[in-house]
């Protein structure tokens, strides 16, 4: 016959009353100390007689519910305190026999704070959009008030609205851009109006939306308008704003040249701040470039020397490129060559002839991509070598090579090396090197795409056949790739994205392995590197909406949740950045929450 426990033979009633029994009296375990339950000593049955308590059937429902309910409450208390319906009351008190080490529930409630805040600012980025898209009327009606001071302030709110990505998608509004451009232009607008308007343009031409709804909406005036401004931020606003529309709308040229912008910018090469100089020197060097009206106007306006005074002061580089390209376009006239010489131009220029940026170091790069066609083995491995150093932290180099046919070459170098691991790993890195952070790195994106390139790029991301430095390298140059919107769907197509869930899996699995091992990195190649860089590949390409659906569908979302509590906080960063780029996606916003 099976044995039953004793407790097993007792009615609910007579449980429910030995347990409160037990409470009131405070028996514990005998010295025998365990975790599981003990009926050796735990309790003592030997009660006088007529010590047993009567309890209403009301009273034994409640203690059953209070018995079966503190786990939860604990669980409860420490994961989600702010559950709890009194903060206040007592908290069942923990079944640690061992005091001073943390219990398994206790173990749980940071990391699940942690993942509740995250969804919870996730959710968050949503509602930001949802909730300024529903405001939009009132700020509208504001901004329309007779008073100033409303005027202002609302404008400063919507400049705030505009700073968070999420809410910049619903200002790009062409009744509230009317709206703005007519409280800017109101001859009682206020300073607050002024700054607040200058800075919510300078946050929507951060997107191609917000120029293009700037520039339809009419707000080109205004903004050259805000060039006289005496206050310092209008002024740095307003520029950057047109200095973004001279970059993507063609059309905003002619518009800002019929507004009289030229003659405001040339006005403005007396500031003292290199970085603000630069951009005025580029805005006057895109509207100048082929149009002989425009240099005319630079010249009368007394530009030409204020622009050699500049490249006699400043080492700040960026200005000194940006000075030195628009003097070049200027030059192209007559009498600014003779005024550049009166004013002693051919000394200031001679200083800056024999730095790095020479014409002897455009003869080498030269000669280096013509040795990568060459059939020693050893020459090409040195010229590529060679070619990798030079293109690292180096514009001038950058579009040397770019200039010099580099891109097709390279590209043709990495098919003809095979598996040669000395060739490949430069070839990748200079290609790395020359499709970023210089004027012409559109183009070298650009140029890979147009060759076939992507398709051979991304055969290599392949830990089988080639080395991890390799594949570390690869996926860095994706990424630069991937800053071109025409390339996006080439890399969709040639199944980009599988393979960097994979290699996003992959070195995610290996930490994990040198964690539990404490084992020692492959190739002096983190994995936490490459991790990383799959990541960020990956939020750029899940700009495109069809690229997001392929990542949605890998299953790769709760992988990206996971690695915000990873120790590193790149790590961290880079996976908020590509879940705040998929929850673009409704469904993949359904499948974060």
């Amino acid at each position: 016959m099976e044995y039953q426990p004793y407790t097993s033979q007792m009615s609910q009633k007579d449980q429910t009353a030995m347990w409160m029994h037990n409470q009131n009296n405070h028996y514990h375990d005998s010295d025998i100390h365990s975790t599981a339950t003990s009926y050796r000593g735990g309790m003592n049955f030997d009660q006088q007689p007529g010590s047993s308590i009567d309890y209403t059937q009301e009273q034994i429902d409640n203690m059953n519910q209070q018995l079966s309910s503190t786990r939860a409450q604990r669980i409860r208390a420490a994961m989600f305190p702010e559950t709890l319906e009194d903060p206040a009351m007592d908290i069942p008190p923990s079944t640690q026999y061992i005091t001073g080490l943390p219990t398994a529930v206790q173990k749980l409630s940071e990391p699940s704070q942690q993942l509740k805040n995250a969804v919870v600012d996730i959710i968050n980025y949503k509602e930001d959009a949802e909730i300024t898209e529903k405001a939009i009327p009132e700020l509208i009606r504001l901004l329309n008030d007779e008073d100033p001071i409303v005027v202002g302030q609302t404008a400063l709110v919507i400049h705030t609205l505009a700073k968070k990505e999420a809410s910049r998608l619903a200002l790009t509004n062409p009744q509230l851009i009317h709206a703005l451009i007519h409280a800017v232009s109101n001859p009682k607008a206020n300073a607050e109006t002024k700054r607040g308007v200058a800075g919510i343009f300078q946050c929507l031409a951060q997107q191609k939306q917000g120029l293009f709804c700037i520039f339809k909406s009419g707000g080109i005036p205004a903004l050259v308008k805000l060039l006289d401004s005496p206050i310092e931020t209008v002024v740095n606003y307003a520029i950057s704003t047109l200095h973004s529309l001279l970059l993507y709308i063609e059309q905003a040229k002619m518009e800002i040249l019929r507004c009289g912008g030229c003659h405001k910018m040339v006005s403005l090469l007396t500031s003292s701040n290199p970085k603000f100089l630069a951009i005025v020197t580029d805005c006057l060097y895109m509207l100048a470039f082929n149009n002989q009206e425009v240099k005319l106007i630079i010249e009368s306006s007394n530009g030409p020397p204020q622009l050699l005074q500049i490249m006699e002061l400043t080492d700040y580089e960026k200005l000194l490129w940006t000075t030195t390209r628009l003097l070049r376009v200027l030059s192209v006239g007559t009498s600014i060559k003779g005024l550049i010489i009166q004013k002693n131009g051919i000394k200031i220029f001679e200083k800056y002839v024999c730095n790095a940026i020479s014409e002897g170091m455009e003869t080498l790069l030269h000669k280096l991509i013509q040795l990568l066609s060459s059939t020693d083995f050893v020459i090409v491995s040195c010229a590529v070598g060679v070619l990798s150093n030079l293109t690292c932290n180096n514009q001038f180099n950058k579009m040397a090579v770019v200039q010099y046919n580099g891109v097709n070459t390279l590209i043709n170098t990495i098919v003809q090396a095979e598996d040669k691991e000395e060739i490949i790993e430069p070839a990748i890195c200079a290609l790395r090197h020359i499709t970023s952070r210089h004027p012409h790195a559109s183009d070298a994106q650009n140029t890979v795409r147009d060759i076939n390139g992507i398709s051979i790029i991304v055969e290599l991301l392949n830990p089988s056949r080639y080395s991890w430095p390799i594949i570390k390298s690869t996926i860095s140059l994706i990424r630069n790739l991937a800053l071109s919107p025409n390339n996006l769907s080439a890399l969709r197509e040639n199944d980009a994205i599988p393979k960097l869930a994979q290699l996003l899996i992959r070195s995610h699995q290996e930490l994990q392995r040198q964690a539990s091992k404490m084992d020692s990195n492959n190739n002096n190649i983190g994995f936490s590197d490459i991790l990383e860089a799959s990541i960020g590949a990956l939020h750029i390409i899940a700009k495109d909406p069809s690229n997001r659906i392929i990542i949605r569908d890998l299953d790769c979302i709760p992988l990206f949740v996971r690695l915000l509590y990873l120790p590193s906080v790149s790590i961290q960063r880079a996976a908020a950045g590509v879940l705040c780029e998929l929850v673009n996606d409704r469904i993949c916003a359904e499948i974060i929450e």
